[in-house]
This record gives C-alpha cells, sequence and structure tokens, in this order.
C-alpha cells in the first residue's frame, strides 16, 4: 500500500510554514489520538501516520529532502537507512508527541523554560524599626545592622574555588532538566544533578561551601521619610540577601513602628493631648502655652467659661503628610483642676463666692455646693 503525501496526511499545502505545520499536527492529534477513538479501530494507523509526517515536516533538513525526493528520501539507502520518527521507534514517536504536549500543556505545568533555570534569586529580609514621634514628625537618616547572605568575595559568588566557572551537567547536558518516557507521554522534571541549574561544581570554594554566599552583618544607612506611622513599609530593592551561585539579590523590607508617646496621641496626621488648666482660668478666660511635637511651644488663648473636655484646634500643629502636602492640626483637651490643700482663707473666699453666687447664678451655686459636698465627704 502506497504512502499518503505527509501534506495530504495533516491537510495542508506544500509552502505551509512552521507553525502552521505544528498547529496541523495539535489538531490531528486531538482528533485521532487513541484514548479518544477506542470505538474506532482505525484511528490509531491514522494517529501514527500524521505522527510521521509531522517528524519530518518539522524538522527542516527531513521537510527539504521529502519536498525533493518525496518518500524515497527515507528508503533505501537515501536517508542513510533511517526512517521517520513515528515508526523508527518508541524513542521518536515519544519526542515527537512531547513536542505536542509540551506545546498544549507547557504553560499550565511550567513547560520549556528554553534550558537551564536561572541562579536562584536570594530571599526577602524583614527588618522592625521603632522610632520616636519626633523622629517620625521630623524623618531622620538612621543606620541599621542587618544579618544576612551576600556575595561570596573568595570565588565571586559562582561557588568555585579560586572563581573558576561551573562546568557543563553530565546527566543533563547544560539544559537543568531530564525526561523520562512512560507510553506516549514524556514527564520532565529538573535534574537531580545539578538541581535545575545546568551546571555543576567540581572544586566547590572552601569559604562559602560551594554556595557562592556567606553570611555577614551588614550596616545600612536607611533615609525613614517624616510622616511615616506604624506599618508604614520601606522597601530597599537589592539589599536583601544574595542568590545562591551569582543569581540576583532578594529585597529588604523595612517595617516601621512608632513609640508612644507620653503626651500626644496620634491618629493619622492629627495629635490630640490633654491640658490642664487652673479653676481661675478656665472661669474667667486666660492664656496658656502648649508644648508641639516639634519643640516649640505656643500660646493658647481659653475662653471664660471654659469647661473640662473642651477642645481647641490649632492647625497646621500636627503630624506632616507622609507623601507631602500640608500638617494636619493638633487639638487641645482642656481639663480643668481643682484646688486641693486650701488654707483657710482660700477657702474663706470660696464660700464668700459661694454665698454672692446663690443670690446672682442659682446654677454657679449649685456647682459651688457640689465642691463643698465634695470636700466635707472628703474630710469625713
Amino acid at each position: 500500500m502506497s504512502k499518503r503525501d505527509f501534506y495530504d496526511v495533516l491537510g495542508i499545502s506544500k509552502g505551509a510554514s512552521a507553525d502552521e505545520i505544528k498547529k496541523a499536527y495539535r489538531t490531528k492529534a486531538k482528533e485521532l489520538h487513541p484514548d479518544r477513538n477506542a470505538d474506532n479501530p482505525g484511528a490509531e494507523a491514522k494517529f501514527k501516520e500524521a505522527n510521521e509526517a509531522y517528524e519530518v515536516l518539522k524538522d527542516a533538513e527531513k521537510k527539504a529532502a521529502y519536498d525533493r525526493f518525496g518518500h524515497a528520501a527515507f528508503e533505501g539507502g537515501m536517508g542513510g537507512g533511517q526512517r521517520p520518527g513515528g515508526m523508527g521507534g518508541n524513542g521518536d514517536f515519544a519526542s515527537a508527541f512531547s513536542d505536542v504536549f509540551d506545546d498544549l500543556f507547557g504553560d499550565f505545568m511550567g513547560g520549556r523554560q528554553g534550558g537551564r533555570q536561572r541562579a536562584a534569586r536570594g530571599a526577602d529580609l524583614r527588618y522592625n524599626l521603632r522610632v520616636t514621634l519626633e523622629e517620625a514628625y521630623n524623618g531622620l537618616q538612621k543606620t541599621i545592622n542587618v544579618p544576612t547572605s551576600v556575595q561570596c568575595g573568595e570565588c565571586n559568588g559562582s561557588g568555585s574555588e579560586g572563581g573558576a566557572e561551573p562546568t557543563t551537567c553530565p546527566t543533563c547536558s547544560g539544559m537543568g532538566k531530564v525526561r523520562a518516557t512512560q507510553g506516549f507521554f514524556t514527564v520532565e522534571r529538573s535534574c537531580p544533578t545539578c538541581s535545575g541549574l545546568g551546571q555543576i561544581i567540581k572544586n566547590p570554594c572552601g569559604k562559602c561551601g560551594g554556595n557562592g554566599r556567606v553570611h555577614k552583618d551588614r550596616a545600612l544607612s536607611v533615609n525613614i521619610p517624616a510622616g511615616v506611622e506604624t506599618g508604614t513599609r520601606i522597601r530597599l530593592a537589592g539589599e536583601g540577601e544574595a542568590g545562591m551561585r551569582g543569581g540576583p539579590p532578594g529585597d529588604l523590607y523595612i517595617f516601621i513602628e512608632v513609640e508612644q508617646h507620653k503626651i500626644f496621641e496620634r491618629e493619622g496626621s492629627e495629635l490630640h493631648c490633654r491640658v490642664p488648666v487652673s479653676m481661675t482660668s478656665a472661669a474667667l478666660g486666660g492664656d496658656i502655652e502648649v508644648p508641639t511635637i516639634d519643640g516649640g511651644r505656643s500660646r493658647v488663648k481659653i475662653p471664660a467659661g471654659s469647661q473640662s473636655g473642651r477642645q481647641m484646634r490649632l492647625r497646621g500643629k500636627g503630624m506632616p503628610a507622609l507623601r507631602g502636602g500640608a500638617h494636619g492640626d493638633m487639638f487641645i483637651e482642656l481639663a480643668v483642676e481643682t484646688p486641693v490643700n486650701l488654707t483657710s482663707r482660700q477657702k474663706e473666699l470660696l464660700r464668700e463666692f459661694e454665698n454672692l453666687s446663690e443670690d446672682n447664678n442659682p446654677e454657679a451655686s449649685s456647682f459651688f455646693s457640689s465642691v463643698k459636698n465634695f470636700w466635707d465627704s472628703m474630710k469625713g
């Protein structure tokens, strides 16, 4: 029985491109695969015929010979006595089918990477840094010591003694992967000899043991911008651990924690503080000085009749925005203090004030009566 034309088998023209040939074979392979055609005994023969055609047409040299001599190119010695892969043995058939398998499922399963894996990237590192509220307000330049892995200076990161170049892995021939064929399927995995790197080290560096890196504490100068708060993350690219055998370094992430302040409480860009004022200043009004986060002091006017809990705003006296812009505000909460350890004369004056208030201001009288009752209970 004469063989069909390979182009007719795949349903393509003689001038089809390599991509068109592969696409046509993929379609035929899926259509005629024996697993999908258990009730069609002729499908397996057509499947092998399509595989034989693809094995020839996918190879530029074999395709050229076929275009010139036809099937005779692979018969009677013109092709060196070797028939095309589909009929020449399980190894060539599996190779052809694995091309399609890789093409169909390569992206999902990791596919081919065009050779050995790249040298492994170093790990990212985390550093927790505590700063005061004043430092968060002003920003600062701070030196930190980070325990990490750095490139070995003896072998310049290659892992080989004297910095010699690694040699090609004999198991995978530098590809970093090996294949095992089982029936129609080919399983691909990382080379066990070189761990997927495609290279091996015959004489490991005595200092790093072939890893290409050593452990060391590094001193880094870090710029902490004004306005940071707890949870702010600063990334320093390339300042993490060095990669294995010359691989790229990871990154360093600095996580900020702002310490609690003894005076101020922070809410975003706003600052809050409680300021004690005397009873007379709250009643009569006056001026007080309050500390600010920048180290200065601001004068605040207290309105007459102010009560505890009253809030007053100082615009622009809060924290700066992290990415620039105006400062937040500072809020002052008044805490009116009740006098203690009064002298006899002070008590006498308060009682006199109480008597005067009973006639002119019942509310004030009630207030001072409450104060009096409080003092009396304290004495008891």
